[in-house]
């Protein structure tokens, strides 16, 4: 996996600023990039756990928090979505206040959104499918905060959020469906002997067909955020070398209209992922009231 990616700069910090102009970096837009004692410069912005890794080193606790610091990172995300929902519900009034009229309209359009795309029965899928944006969202968003990374960054993340809706869709498909009906869809739903012939080669094509999902969400999510990341981080250390004569380490942001284009793009990627997963849902749902609703509009 892309983690690393040398880049000479042209110049090293002194050893004693390296910590210094690593804080800085994650802190202060438009201050410079440090380099690492090899000279090179790392594809992704300092966070905390880089910051304490390179105070105390990559041993002990500090190892341990290294290793799972994609995991922290999203947990960070979970915490915040669970004391800002609590916030939101702790007093519940008629006339709501900020964040409960905040957290009121967000699930409102969102929902209205979902039910766009599935009908009525789209409520059903709200919380799973709004937790779903929101906390990719979020954890798109929480790389742009000094000190901190986008889980969504790592391949890891991005497949276990893809297997998730990976097993929901097809949970979903044999709950409504049924176990022969959702086997009748995989098949290809045949209804001739022409459909029943082609079942042999639809089955597994379905089946491969399933399996790419959850592969194609997963990798598209985890590209465009780590592409983003990248896109800050050179344009970081171009900055720096603009300026690499002066002894100090501060550089041009010119990474800093990026950072609006990686908000916008976040928003994105997380509706994206999210209408996806929709439509995949609506795909193993019955379609029988709509045939039923066709007729009824070609009948004279």
């Amino acid at each position: 996996m892309l983690k690393k990616v040398p880049m000479r700069i042209g110049s090293k910090l002194p050893p004693s600023l390296g910590s210094l102009a690593l804080l800085l970096t994650a802190i202060f837009p438009g201050s410079a990039w440090a380099s690492s004692e090899e000279g090179e410069i790392s594809t992704h912005l300092p966070t905390i756990i880089t910051i304490l890794e390179k105070i105390f080193g990559s041993t002990g606790w500090i190892g341990f928090l290294h290793k799972w610091e994609n995991v922290l990172f999203a947990l960070v995300v979970v915490v915040f979505m669970v004391v800002m929902s609590h916030l939101a519900i702790r007093k519940r009034a008629l006339i709501p206040g900020p964040l409960q009229n905040l957290v009121e309209m967000m699930v409102e359009k969102f929902a209205d959104f979902i039910e766009g795309i599935l009908g009525k029965e789209g409520r059903h899928f709200v919380p799973f499918l709004g937790t779903l944006f929101f906390y990719i969202l979020f954890m798109n968003l929480l790389g742009l905060i000094p000190l901190m990374k986008s889980s969504t960054s790592v391949f890891n993340t991005t497949i276990a959020l893809a297997i998730s809706v990976f097993v929901y869709v097809q949970y979903t498909g044999i709950r409504r469906l049924g176990i022969v009906k959702f086997l009748h869809h995989l098949a290809g739903e045949p209804e001739d002997v022409i459909g029943w012939s082609m079942v042999p080669l639809m089955l597994p094509l379905h089946i491969i067909g399933e399996f790419a999902k959850p592969m194609s969400l997963g990798l598209r999510l985890f590209g465009n955020i780590m592409g983003e990341d990248i896109l800050l981080a050179v344009f970081l250390g171009l900055g720096v070398m603009t300026l690499k004569f002066l002894p100090i380490p501060v550089g041009v942001p010119f990474h800093l209209p990026f950072i609006f284009l990686a908000i916008l793009t976040s928003a994105v990627q997380a509706l994206v992922f999210t209408l996806l997963s929709t439509i995949y849902i609506s795909q193993v749902l019955p379609h029988d009231h709509e045939d039923e609703h066709e007729h009824e509009h070609e009948a004279p």
